[in-house]
C-alpha cells in the first residue's frame, strides 16, 4: 500500500512557481475508525479486540483529563500532544488574563528518528555520518501516483515563492512545528515544540530544527 498523489499545476499567476507541476496528496472518503484500528491491533498483538476497543474509546477522555491539568502527553512512536491557544493583545498588564484567550486547539509534535543517509568529510579531513531526522510514523511511507477519480484532494495547494508548492490540510486540528533532537532515536522535546502560528500573538512557539527533516 502507499500514499497516493496526483500531479497538480500551479495556476497562481502571482507565484514564482506559476505553471510548474507538483505532487499533491489525495485520500479516499473512508476514515479508519475504532473498529478497524481494533482489528489491526488485535492481529499484531495478543490482546482481545473488545479490550482494544475499550482502551481506544477511553483515550479521548484520558487526553481531556490531562489537558485540563495542564499536562503534555507523549505516546511512544507517535509524538507529543499539548494544548495551544490564541490570545487577544491588550495594552495593560492587568487586562491580560484568561478572558483574553480565544481559539483553543491541540498541538501535535511527531516523534522523530535519526536516519543515516551517507558520509561526509569535515574540514580537518575526518569522516562523519550524514543524517536526517525522519518522522517515525512516516519514514517508511511509499508514495504512488494515482489516476483514480474517486480520490479527493484534501486542503488547498498554496504556492511558496522559495520552495514551490506545499500540499496541506486546511482543516487539521493540530499544528506541527520543528523537530529537534540530536541523538539516536530522537524523541520530541519541549524545546523543539510545535509551532502553530496565530494572528493574535498566542502562546505557540515555533520549534528549532536539529537537522534536515524527512516527512
Amino acid at each position: 500500500m502507499s500514499q497516493k498523489f496526483i500531479k497538480s499545476k500551479n495556476k497562481n499567476s502571482h507565484s514564482k512557481a506559476y505553471g510548474k507541476y507538483f505532487a499533491q496528496a489525495v485520500y479516499d472518503n473512508h476514515f479508519i475508525g475504532t473498529e478497524e484500528l481494533s482489528d489491526f491491533i488485535q492481529r499484531q498483538a495478543s490482546v482481545k479486540k473488545s479490550d482494544i476497543k475499550a482502551v481506544l474509546q477511553e483515550l479521548g477522555e484520558a487526553f481531556k483529563h490531562f489537558f485540563e491539568m495542564g499536562q503534555k502527553i507523549k505516546l511512544d512512536g507517535i509524538g507529543i500532544f499539548k494544548v495551544g491557544f490564541s490570545s487577544i493583545g491588550v495594552a495593560k498588564l492587568e487586562d491580560c488574563g484568561a478572558q483574553t484567550i480565544t481559539t483553543r486547539r491541540v498541538l501535535f509534535q511527531p516523534e522523530t528518528t535519526r536516519v543515516v543517509v551517507g558520509q561526509q568529510k569535515t574540514d580537518n579531513g575526518t569522516v562523519k555520518q550524514k543524517y536526517v531526522n525522519a518522522i517515525t510514523m512516516l519514514k517508511d511511507v511509499i508514495f504512488e501516483e494515482t489516476h483514480d477519480n474517486a480520490m479527493n484532494v484534501e486542503g488547498s495547494t498554496t504556492s511558496n515563492p522559495s520552495n514551490g508548492t506545499n500540499s496541506g490540510s486546511s482543516n487539521s486540528g493540530s499544528n506541527t512545528g520543528g523537530n529537534s533532537g540530536n541523538t539516536g532515536t530522537v524523541t520530541p522535546t519541549p524545546g523543539g515544540n510545535t509551532g502553530g502560528g496565530d494572528d493574535n500573538g498566542g502562546g505557540d512557539t515555533p520549534g528549532g530544527d536539529g537537522g534536515s527533516t524527512v516527512d
